[in-house]
């Protein structure tokens, strides 16, 4: 029996360059900015993460699907990334856990999954040339429309994705999963912690409620004085897409709150935290991806492995006077962590929920827990 004819697919760079293979989930075009990430393990996690909206991504370990999808490892309620890019596609997963192939799942969302590609030469050539403008395309395609399609994209720079992602109420978070809230407790035996969510994981949420804190999810829409009504013991301002520059709104709410009451930044609430404190972003060349970065705590002298995804950093340079840089990057030297010891808050670029990866930047949270209680860092 002749083997099932493969649907042609390709992903195009915004430099000219261009890769063939074959469909294994979708069909139709998208356009995203194409980055990769380098984690062997996690792509559920890295699928449903809101930080990769307006994202191509490609994997760099070559064979992709072979455990499948289950239902509780989702980082949020959908698939976020524009197109998945992977050297080999595993159609049989073998997994107790699993309830359907990625393949599916990619298809019941309406998302592109490619194999086929060199994915070595195309992670070589994002991370000499840089991260780019990228087209990727299964069924019927025409190379020269293609580029012109894609040279009509804006890219990610100077945009708001993070409205895309965030939702439209307040929700509380219990037992893994978002609820309503009909009406707010007066009395309380937790610490209440308000995430602003600008396309926050869901592994954060669990994080805070495995440490005992009651958990409000709130839209980033909301501002400063509407956080303040829900009367929180501190603030986690979550991670999220795209650049942190044009978020005037969220860069206002953070403002508000700085000195008022314990504040966390994760990723991009890390970059707006410093830009509510005055400091400046800029975008890297082709971004943190994965779950391998090392980093060095410089108040402990211990050097940790870390979970990140973002493709902007803090400008060292431009932080205000009497923020302490706590963190930093052992690959490339960017700044990843901050403290504003007189304003109660802190901040790191990486994910110490680390979903997926690894579990050594945990003890955050209780750093938070703990400037909750006391108001003053130990």
């Amino acid at each position: 029996m002749a083997p099932a004819k493969k649907t042609p697919a390709v992903v195009v760079l915004e430099d000219g360059f261009v890769s063939r293979g074959s469909a294994f989930a979708g069909h139709g075009q998208a356009c995203g900015e194409v980055v990769f990430n380098t984690a062997m393990t996690g792509y559920q996690e890295v699928l449903t993460d809101p930080s990769y909206r307006q994202q191509i991504l490609v994997m760099t370990y070559p064979l992709i699907g072979s455990y499948g999808i289950n239902d509780e490892d989702v980082e949020s309620r959908a698939i976020h990334l524009e197109g998945f890019i992977v050297r080999e596609y595993q159609s049989r997963p073998s997994n107790y856990r699993s309830t359907r192939t990625l393949a599916r799942y990619l298809e019941d969302q309406g998302k592109i999954g490619i194999e086929g590609i060199d994915t070595r030469a195309l992670t070589r050539r994002i991370r000499t040339k840089g991260a780019m403008r990228g087209i990727i395309a299964a069924g019927e395609f025409d190379i020269a429309e293609l580029h012109e399609k894609l040279s009509a994209y804006p890219g990610l720079v100077g945009r708001d994705i993070v409205q895309e992602v965030s939702g439209s109420e307040i929700t509380r978070w219990k037992n893994n999963a978002h609820a309503s809230v009909a009406k707010m407790r007066t009395v309380r035996d937790r610490l209440r912690v308000a995430v602003l969510d600008c396309g926050a994981k869901h592994n954060i949420y669990r994080s805070l409620e495995q440490s005992g804190c009651e958990v409000l999810v709130v839209p980033s829409r909301f501002g400063a004085a509407d956080i303040m009504k829900l009367q929180p013991d501190g603030v986690l301002v979550s991670n999220g897409p795209g650049d942190p520059a044009p978020l005037s709104r969220e860069i206002e709410t953070v403002k508000g709150l700085l000195g008022a009451l314990p504040l966390f930044g994760i990723c991009l609430g890390h970059q707006l935290l410093a830009q509510a404190a005055g400091a400046r972003t800029a975008k890297l060349k082709f971004g943190h991806h994965g779950v391998n970065q090392p980093v060095k705590n410089l108040l402990s002298g211990r050097v940790e492995i870390t979970s990140q995804n973002h493709g902007f950093y803090v400008l060292r340079e431009t932080l205000p006077a009497g923020a302490v840089v706590t963190h930093v990057n052992l690959n490339d030297g960017t700044l990843e962590g901050i403290r504003y010891p007189d304003r109660l808050a802190f901040s790191v670029q990486y994910h110490p929920e680390a979903a997926p990866g690894p579990h050594d930047s945990h003890y955050l949270f209780r750093e938070f827990i703990e400037l909750m209680r006391t108001r003053s860092f130990g």
